[in-house]
Parts: structure tokens; sequence; C-alpha cells
């Protein structure tokens, strides 16, 4: 029960932005939106989401973080109900931004409520169930989001959070009450508010930034200008982490080598592996011609493995090791992407990309829940949110970063037409992915071999 309760609310949340994605031809018909508009649909909770995972999980240490995990819930609860009632793009877009935060509480305590409460032996186990319940969410995405094309109405796939979220609530209060009551025996620090702020702003302009070049282009002055404040606020914010007392993140936390490595390769992994999947899913619909419905379901052999592999993967990290199994999984993935680069084309059938899509899913089921075990691998209590915080931000940073220069990429190569066009802009974008994921495979070789179900057991 307490795997479960830590790990539905975080279906909502992975189920919700592929949902989105989706959905968004539906809603831009229902509201007249305009394209900016429907970007702004997903980059609300985007940028907000990413902004707000690091001090939520401050937030998660000082109050603590069942009852921060609780806000959460409830709020992206209620922002859900929102969005599903919006009757303008400007309340979708306030509801989505609100969704965010909710969504950047439950993600980032999740993982370390589940740490604090699963005995260290069991822990790789409950990460991979944990990641499997994620798996659900990414794979059903994009099939939800297709029945939602072929004739539900749009508001179905945000009050389809509302029952998720009440249950969500009742067990978090029911199977985390020893979370609770961990928390307050530990000693209470105090907020660095300046240190935090800082923080936002670091996020907030890295990823509103990146989010917004493909429009303006990489080499503009308003990009450059982003980027360059991004850098400053991640400077300054660094230098306060490293002398304040209350510090929310440790720096000197990166000063070990198996969490290093572990964030850089989620880092690289979400930029990989999602950048490529956002072209991909297009492709079957624009280039192959499926439905959004059928598309959804012609992806599952790569987004449904995740899901399958997530009773075993624990046991997997217990037998041979966090870094040997991700070493493998990455490498899964960038053998999926270089089979897909070599036999895409404008004729490709669908027999012809199943085997390197199940292949991709294998990867990606030997990779998500361990680089979450990995980061957490070595920590005491008190840092278990703040290592899921980073490990968060630094993938949906990646995902966002992934997306857009796959995007740049695609544009600048070929255009978003069927046929040879589409085929013109995918291949190259899937070799710079590849190539991400091979430097992924090196960086995980990084990690300790002894970062095994033994040492976790110690």
């Amino acid at each position: 029960m307490v795997i479960i309760a830590a790990a539905l609310p975080t279906l909502m949340t992975a189920l919700d932005d592929l949902v989105m994605t989706f959905a968004l031809p539906v809603i831009q018909k229902a509201m007249n939106a305009s394209v900016t508009q429907l970007q702004w649909f997903v980059n609300a909770y985007t940028i907000v989401f990413a902004a707000l995972l690091l001090p939520a999980a401050a937030l998660g240490d000082r109050f603590g973080r069942r009852r921060v995990f609780l806000i959460g819930i409830t709020v992206f609860t209620g922002a859900s109900a929102w969005a599903a009632v919006s009757g303008s793009s400007a309340m979708l877009i306030a509801a989505r931004a609100v969704e965010g935060a909710g969504a950047a509480a439950i993600v980032t305590l999740s993982l370390a409520l589940l740490a604090d409460m699963v005995p260290p032996a069991k822990r790789p186990m409950a990460i991979g169930i944990w990641g499997g319940v994620n798996g659900i969410g990414t794979a059903a995405g994009p099939i939800v989001g297709g029945a939602v094309i072929q004739g539900l109405h749009w508001s179905a796939i945000f009050w389809i959070n509302v029952p998720v979220g009440v249950v969500a609530i009742v067990l978090a209060l029911v199977s985390l009450r020893g979370a609770a009551a961990a928390r307050g025996s530990q000693e209470r620090r105090g907020i660095d508010l300046l240190g935090m702020a800082l923080g936002i702003a670091s996020i907030f302009m890295l990823v509103w930034t990146i989010v917004e070049a493909p429009d303006h282009g990489w080499t503009s002055a308003r990009t450059l200008l982003g980027l360059a404040v991004a850098l400053v606020c991640i400077v300054c914010f660094l230098m306060r982490e490293r002398r304040a007392r209350s510090a929310f993140l440790p720096v000197a936390m990166f000063r070990d080598r198996v969490f290093s490595a572990a964030a850089a390769a989620t880092f690289l992994f979400a930029g990989g592996v999602f950048g490529a999947i956002f072209l991909l899913s297009q492709f079957l619909e624009v280039s192959m011609g499926y439905s959004a419905l059928g598309a959804g379901w012609r992806a599952a052999p790569w987004t449904l493995m995740p899901m399958v592999m997530a009773p075993i993967v624990g046991l997997i990290v217990q037998r041979i090791g966090v870094r040997l199994v991700l070493m493998i999984g990455l490498g899964l993935e960038a053998v999926a992407l270089l089979w897909m680069a070599l036999v895409l084309s404008p004729g490709v059938t669908y027999g012809a990309v199943i085997a390197p899509m199940f292949v991709g899913g294998v990867g990606m089921g030997l990779s998500f829940a361990p680089l979450s075990t990995a980061a957490l691998q070595g920590r005491q209590g008190p840092e278990y949110a703040v290592a899921s915080g980073v490990n968060s931000t630094l993938r949906q940073v990646g995902v966002t970063l992934g997306v857009a220069v796959c995007t740049a990429i695609f544009t600048s190569a070929g255009s978003y037409r069927p046929g040879q066009p589409f085929v013109d802009g995918l291949l190259p974008a899937l070799w710079m992915c590849v190539g991400v994921l091979v430097v992924g495979v090196g960086v995980c070789g990084l990690i300790s071999p002894a970062t095994s179900g033994a040492r976790n057991s110690a």
C-alpha cells in the first residue's frame, strides 16, 4: 500500500502531460486557440513544474513531506477540475500553471517518501514498481489522447484526474502515516528564501528560453538574453548555496561521483529518448498516415515495456548492480534509435519499426527507475527529497531541451509534410539522439560497481 500511495499520484502527472499533447487539435477547434496559445497550454505546465521541483523538496523537508505531498495532490486535482471547466484559453493556461505547481510537489516528494518508508534492501524493487506506475501513464497517454481526438470531449482528459486524485489523497492519509511520524523526529531547518528565489529564477528562465527558442531562433537577441540571464541566476544560485547555512541544495552532494553521474545520465537519457519520441510519434501520424488513436496503439511496443518490466527491474538491479543495468538500458535505447534511423524512409511499413520499438521499450524499462535508484544511492534520509528533486529537475530540463533541439534540427533539415520532407528532418534528429545516448552510456560507466543490491541492503 505504501508503494501504491506514493506512486499513484505520479500516474496523474505522467498521464496528464502526454494526453494534453495528443488532445491539442481538439482543444484548438473548441476554443479557437492560436498557435501561441496552444504552445502555452503545454509550456505553462512545463515551466512551473520544472521551476518548483527543488523548492517543493525544500518545503517538504521544512514542513513535512507527507503534508506537502498531500497539498500537491490536492492542488493538482483541483487544478484539473478547473482546467476541465475552463471556458477560455487564458483560463486553461492559468489552470495548467497551477497543475504544474501541484505536480512539482507530487513528483519530487513521491520518491522521497518511498525511500523513507521502504527498507533499503527492498528499495530497488519498490522504485521499479514506482517506475512501472509512471510507465502506465506514458503508455496510456497516447492512447487516451487519441481516444479524445476520436470523439470524447476534451475536458475528459482533466476530469479523469479528479477521482484518481481523491483516491490518492485517501491512500496517502492512511498509508503514509509513518512518514509524518518520522519527519516529526527530525530537526527542522530554516528556509533559504534567497536561494529558493534564485533557484526558481534559474530554472524558470532556462526552461522558458528553451521552449521559446524554436519560435524566435536560437541566435536571436531574445534567446541569447534569456540564456544569459539564466546563466547569471545559476551562478548566483550556486554561490548562495555554497555559503548559506540552510541551503536547500547541498552543493557538496555533487562531489559524490555516483550522484553526479546519475544526474548527468538522467539529463542525457531524457533529452535523447524523449526528443526522439516527440518526432517519432508525429511520424506515425503525419508520414505513415495513422490516426492519433492508431498511432498511440502502434507506439505501444515502446511505451508499454517499462510497465511490463517494472516488477523485475528492481530484482535485476539487485542481482547485477545499477551501473550495468543503466549501461545496458541506455545502450538499448541508442541501438533502437540507430535501427530506426537506418530503416525509416517515406515508404516504410509498420512491420519494419516494431522490433526497434520493442528494443527501445526494454531500454526505457531498464533506465527509468534505475536512474532514480542511482540518484538516491548513498543518500541519508534528510537528503532524499533534495536528491529526488535534482533528479526530477534534470529529467524535465532534459526533456525540454531534447524536444527543442530535435525540433530545431528537424525544421532546418526538413518540413512538417508527409513523405520525404518529414524523413529529411527526422533522420538527423535521430542521429543526434543516438550520440547523446552513447555519451550517456559512458557516463553511466562512472557509477561505482558497488552500487548494487548488496550495497543497498547495507
